[in-house]
């Protein structure tokens, strides 16, 4: 068996190749013009033949997918998508490669057996499905990101001439106040400012009502979105995303994997006579983080045991590590409501256990 390290650039592949030995065979850049990097895989197919074929690691980024695909295509048995690692004050291309290449091999055994590697965060590749939501819905966060700067771009023309309070609505996202502000007097730079700024909100508008139907119809043949859509404040948008990001629900063994790969669990510094639990990894998905922490105030608002629940916390340590608290409790709950198939249920354990006695004595 052969172990290939590949340390990914936008013109390079650093490679790092070694065999069961863990000599290196191979130590170079290949490029990554097509007839370049094919060259190499295609050697690197023949080369393995004889000896099992070749296992892969490569740090994800966010253009790993033609690569994928081309490890695929020349016969890769197994490929290791990993979290990149912190990064370290002697780095090198060569380096980079050389270590992922030491922890392949360090870890050959287990992964051949299907087993959990050590010291590697692992990053299963999400199917083309899932991995299309999760573009669209990371579509569908830009844009509202670029109507929210738009809008507070034009706001802050109007502070500047202390115009604000003559909007004829209480608001500026009305057909009203979109007609008065595209004829309201202005200096001639700020009109010309505030008519392109005008067309872009029109732009954005429209953007984001074509990606909100595409949302909405994969959501609805999504099976996983559509149970995760029973929670409070998850409609197709926030359940889309989250579904896409979660995959196989049999790959979390427990509630607490899930809320660790989001990131939800807290860093400890345990050495010696130091026990010193700290804030939140945040290593999973920001989005994830972002929609459970919006989906907080839902549930506090239609779910009393969670209120109650929140206040007791809110008490004792704060606010912001309460609603953190409900975040994880969300993500808990989540879990549970994708291994058993069940929707989310108000009330607490006694109103779920009420419901799941009655699904028991259904036929």
């Amino acid at each position: 068996m052969l172990y290939l390290a590949i340390d990914q650039h936008r013109k390079q592949l650093t490679v790092n190749l070694r065999d069961d030995s863990g000599e290196i065979l191979v130590r170079r850049q290949v490029s990554t013009r097509w007839d370049r990097v094919r060259e190499f895989f295609a050697w690197l197919q023949k080369e393995s033949e004889g000896q099992g074929g070749f296992v892969t690691i490569v740090e994800i980024c966010g253009f790993n997918q033609w690569l994928l695909e081309m490890l695929d295509e020349y016969g890769c048995r197994e490929t290791v998508l990993i979290q990149p690692t912190e990064r370290s004050r002697q780095k090198t291309d060569h380096r980079d490669a050389n270590e992922l290449g030491e922890l392949l091999w360090v870890n050959r055994h287990r992964l051949l057996g299907g087993q959990k590697p050590q010291g590697i965060r692992r990053i299963l590749p999400p199917t083309s499905e899932d991995a299309e939501n999760r573009q669209v819905t990371e579509l569908r966060r830009r844009l509202g990101a670029q109507q929210t700067k738009t809008v507070n771009k034009i706001r802050h023309i109007l502070r500047k001439h202390n115009l604000e309070q003559e909007c004829p609505t209480k608001g500026i996202d009305t057909k009203a106040s979109k007609k008065w502000l595209a004829e309201m007097a202005l200096p001639t730079i700020d009109r010309l400012e505030m008519d392109q700024l005008l067309d872009q909100w029109r732009l954005w508008e429209a953007q984001l009502e074509e990606v909100r139907v595409t949302i909405e119809a994969r959501q609805k043949e999504h099976v996983t979105a559509g149970l995760v859509a029973t929670m409070p404040g998850a409609g197709a948008y926030t359940s889309l995303a989250l579904a896409s990001r979660i995959g196989p629900i049999d790959r979390f063994p427990t509630p607490g994997s899930l809320a660790n790969y989001w990131g939800l669990t807290p860093g400890c510094r345990n050495s010696g006579e130091t026990d010193r639990m700290g804030s939140i990894t945040k290593r999973g998905s920001a989005m994830a983080r972002f929609l459970l922490g919006q989906m907080v105030l839902h549930a506090l608002r239609k779910d009393v045991y969670m209120k109650n629940w929140y206040k007791k916390i809110k008490k004792r340590r704060g606010s912001k590590v309460a609603r953190v608290a409900v975040m994880r409790r969300l993500t808990t709950i989540l879990w549970h409501m994708l291994k058993h198939n069940q929707p989310y249920v108000c009330g607490g354990p006694p109103e779920v256990k009420r419901v799941q006695s009655l699904y028991q004595q259904s036929p």
